[in-house]
């Protein structure tokens, strides 16, 4: 056993949209987080862990804390806020904005985790900078210093990869000695049916309307390889939280579904390398987001 092996949890959080599943997928470099423009894209922690023969990284990816409106927006901000306490380390993600100016969700993010009385090492993690000058990282960074002293501040860019590798040093400097919670080679500890839910969810946050993306969820019924051929045989659910929504999802003459599980079924079988027949229904549950029965079944965690 190496007594000087290094292992320790690093809850990802911050508002919607500042690329918390971005670098979370930049850092495993494959897809474990889908990503989105949409607001509130991500709805449950998702597990990502990087290992080598010092250490072991395991990254916990939290929904954006956001002003909830649903009960399933309420559990997600709580449960976002309650990884706070298993952490070890705590990377607090933004965007970079010019001029220095700290979003208003931001401060009330720092205001929370300073109150929250947590041990974890905290980073400020300055996404975006590819977005803005680089002149106006260090005033950004100074406004930030003047509302919490943080263990570190690194600016990054996600999407570009820039300062990544500091970024890592940083928070393997701070991991407690401790044990490999998971197999070395293992990158997430998701289930096959959550993973491909939320592929399928992707594509329908991409090809939706703006209102309907919210009210929607997606169930994977069952996934069986064919026992005479190398096919896998999945088939899925779409719920849809508003009787209205069914006919657009569908689309005309069943356009929009297709569309959706045709770029669902190409991106899954490009990670799981083998071919798939994939088949989608729409199904109806009336506001579903303010009932704590179907927020449960779903598999949503209830934090409340």
């Amino acid at each position: 056993m190496n007594n000087d092996f290094r292992s320790g949890f690093v809850t990802i959080m911050g508002r919607p949209n500042v690329g918390k599943s971005t670098l979370l997928n930049s850092f495993l470099g494959e897809k474990v987080a889908i990503i989105t423009s949409k607001p509130q894209t991500t709805r449950n922690n998702i597990r990502g862990i990087i290992s080598n023969s010092e250490s072991q990284i395991v990254f916990v990816d939290t929904p954006g804390i956001h002003a909830a409106k649903t009960k399933l927006g309420e559990n997600m901000v709580k449960l976002a806020e309650n990884s706070v306490a298993d952490a070890d380390i705590i990377l607090l993600v933004t965007a970079a904005r010019d001029g220095g100016y700290i979003h208003k969700m931001d401060m009330e993010i720092v205001s929370k985790l300073s109150k929250s009385g947590t041990s974890a090492k905290k980073i400020l993690v300055i996404n975006k900078i590819d977005t803005i000058d680089r002149g106006e990282i260090l005033p950004m960074m100074d406004a930030y210093k003047e509302l919490c002293n943080f263990d570190e501040i690194v600016p990054i860019s996600a999407l570009k990869g820039d300062n990544l590798m500091v970024l890592r040093e940083a928070i393997t400097k701070y991991l407690p000695i401790g044990p490999r919670y998971f197999p070395e080679g293992m990158v997430t500890d998701a289930s096959d049916a959550f993973l491909v839910a939320e592929m399928i969810r992707e594509k329908a946050l991409y090809l939706l309307q703006e209102e309907i993306p919210h009210g929607i969820n997606v169930e994977i019924m069952s996934m069986k390889v064919r026992p005479d051929k190398p096919i896998l045989d999945i088939e899925a659910n779409i719920y849809c939280d508003k009787a209205s929504h069914k006919g657009m999802i569908i689309g005309k003459q069943g356009a929009m579904l297709k569309q959706i599980a045709t770029r669902a079924r190409q991106d899954i079988e490009r990670i799981y390398e083998e071919k798939i027949n994939l088949q989608i229904w729409v199904k109806i549950k009336e506001n579903w987001r303010d009932s704590d029965y179907f927020i449960k079944n779903f598999g949503f965690r209830n934090e409340t």
